[in-house]
Order: C-alpha cells, then sequence, then structure tokens
C-alpha cells in the first residue's frame, strides 16, 4: 500500500514537472507542503521526491531546497587548458603532502609538501558545471604546454554534493598537466564534469 501510494504521488509530481507547472531553475516545494497538499505521509513524500531525484528531475544537496533541474543540454569543453570564462563559487585551499601517485604526476618526492585549491566553475547561469582541483609545489607559474586525459569516473559523496547530484553519478575525470617552457611540471589538476552535460575536446 505504501508503494502505491509512494509511485502515485511520484508519477503526479512528474506529471506536473513535466507540463510546466513548477518550472526549471524554480525551487520545488518542500516535503511538508506535498505531503500536506496531496494528503500523503511524510516517509511517502520523502521516497516520491527522491525518485524524482534519482531520475535526474530535481537537483539540490541534501541539506538545500531542491530544485526543478533544466534539461540536461550537453556542452563541449572544447580547451580543458583554457581559463574558464564565467563564474567561481565556492573555493577551498590547503597544504597536504603528496602520497606517490600525486607525487609521480607532478615530478616531485614523495611526501613533499604541496598546495592544492578546489573551486566550482559556474556555468554561465550561475548553476555548478564543474570541479576543478589542482595541486602545485611552489608559487603559480606560467605555464607554456599542456597535456590532457580523459576518463569516465563515479563522482565521490564530496563531488557530488558541491554539484547538486546523487554519488556515483557518471562523470568525466579530465587529468591536465601543465609545463613551463623548459618542460618541467607546473600544477596538476583533474576536472570533474556530469558526463550527461557535458563532452570534452581538443
Amino acid at each position: 500500500m505504501a508503494d502505491a501510494l509512494q509511485h502515485r504521488l511520484a508519477t503526479q509530481l512528474r506529471q506536473r514537472i513535466l507540463e510546466g507547472h513548477y518550472q526549471p531553475g524554480t525551487a520545488f516545494p518542500s516535503y511538508r507542503s506535498i505531503a500536506d497538499e496531496y494528503g500523503a505521509g511524510r516517509g511517502a513524500t520523502y521516497r516520491a521526491v527522491q525518485a524524482l531525484r534519482d531520475e535526474g528531475l530535481l537537483e539540490g544537496t541534501p541539506r538545500s531546497r531542491l530544485t526543478v533541474r533544466h534539461a540536461a543540454g550537453v556542452r563541449t569543453l572544447a580547451y580543458p587548458d583554457a581559463e574558464w570564462p564565467y563564474g567561481r563559487g565556492d573555493a577551498e585551499r590547503g597544504r597536504q603532502r603528496a602520497d606517490v601517485q600525486l607525487a609521480a604526476r607532478l615530478a616531485c618526492p614523495p611526501h613533499a609538501s604541496v598546495t592544492w585549491e578546489r573551486v566550482e566553475l559556474l556555468d554561465p547561469d550561475g548553476r555548478p558545471a564543474m570541479i576543478l582541483t589542482t595541486w602545485r609545489t611552489g608559487r603559480r607559474r606560467p605555464h607554456e604546454t599542456a597535456r590532457i586525459s580523459v576518463a569516465t569516473h563515479r563522482l565521490t559523496q564530496v563531488e557530488a554534493h558541491l554539484l547538486g547530484l546523487l554519488t556515483g553519478t557518471l562523470a568525466l575525470l579530465v587529468d591536465r598537466t601543465r609545463y613551463d617552457v623548459a618542460g618541467a611540471v607546473t600544477e596538476v589538476a583533474d576536472l570533474v564534469l556530469p558526463a550527461d552535460r557535458w563532452t570534452v575536446g581538443g
């Protein structure tokens, strides 16, 4: 009975989204207001709304208000080495000791102290587009060339939270290494992009 109620409620809410009653980019009603409007219990309401989130119709982080997701348009990241032309969101910075894998990427000794930064890069409409994490061993230096490789990746819990998606969502992982004029590594970076929104060129 509970499953049938949840399914019926999810169907009604889905239909209202698809018909445009809830517009893309707008706040989705709270669990409480949905439960009151449809005469449903909190548990069934929560499961119905989460089903719509799982389908990609809603987006948002667990403790924030959910919004109706825009239809996924696929963009191409043509030049992964170019500076990001749009806005930047939240950023974190710090220092860490390089593990063996990171040391190999940076061409530095294991356990060397490195600077890291993680920042949300935003779409033209201000929504999170991707996550950029960089590491370097010293001051930021100009680079001359870059090497790019692309692989598939499943979003970690932290990445999913920043992008407003579900943990495990398929993504593209762009591994970028920048070199100075002498061929020394200046910086390495990981760009994480939702696979249903992006392709990578160049």
